[in-house]
């Protein structure tokens, strides 16, 4: 991962907070012959006294799935907006243009669960993003029947994190004129720019009037 200190974010609430906010994460590892696999899967971030785990479901018989169960190392790749950032807009324009985003990388051990633990995340993971109690769609609306039927075809995952880095990559490392000019430049731009451009907004302030930088 790319990691300097400047752009590592040391808030942890606000890194848990970018994970669950962005719960679609990569699952990466890799095979008995030493083949990348991946997949990517919503996830639930949850703590149980100090440790972290990351749990889900996949289909059964693929290639990542194969994989895991030989290799249980896995790194979870969480990531959120981003965007280009042009050295144009620098006071300095002959500095590199550059990429400012949000990532967070979740090492650890990845094991399958059984039918039970599988039906209550099936259970979790269609009641909450669902979100809307009359949809029709939630668990308790599809025939137990058909449950068990799509059961058949994939399987529960638990992830024990082992370690967690992030990058928040946001131009801390420009002086408040060139921050300012990102902001400015990448707020009119709407999707993802505008998002990046209020990330920098909620930090101009403790990074720059704490008298660190100017």
């Amino acid at each position: 991962m790319y990691s300097l200190s400047q752009f590592t974010e040391e808030d942890q609430s606000r890194v848990m907070e970018f994970m669950h906010a962005n719960p679609f994460a990569l699952l990466c590892g890799s095979d008995r012959n030493n083949h990348p696999v991946a997949t990517q899967v919503p996830v639930f971030i949850d703590r149980r006294g100090d440790q972290l785990f990351l749990s889900g479901h996949m289909m059964r018989k693929t290639d990542h799935h194969l994989g895991f169960e030989f290799n249980p190392n896995v790194l979870a790749v969480f990531t959120g907006p981003h965007t280009y950032v042009s050295a144009s807009w620098y006071q300095d324009k002959r500095s590199a243009s550059t990429w400012n985003y949000m990532s967070v990388h979740a090492h650890g051990k990845l094991s399958f669960l059984g039918h039970t633990e599988l039906i209550d995340v099936l259970k979790r993971t269609t009641n909450h993003f669902e979100n809307n109690p009359y949809s029709g769609a939630n668990f308790d609306d599809i025939p137990r029947a058909d449950v068990e039927q799509m059961a058949k075809a994939i399987v529960a995952f638990e992830v024990e994190v082992t370690s967690l880095k992030n990058v928040f990559k946001l131009s801390q490392n420009k002086n408040r004129d060139d921050y300012t000019s990102v902001v400015e430049h990448l707020g009119p731009a709407g999707g993802d720019s505008e998002k990046i451009a209020g990330e920098m907004v909620k930090r101009e302030k403790e990074l720059f009037d704490s008298g660190a930088k100017k």
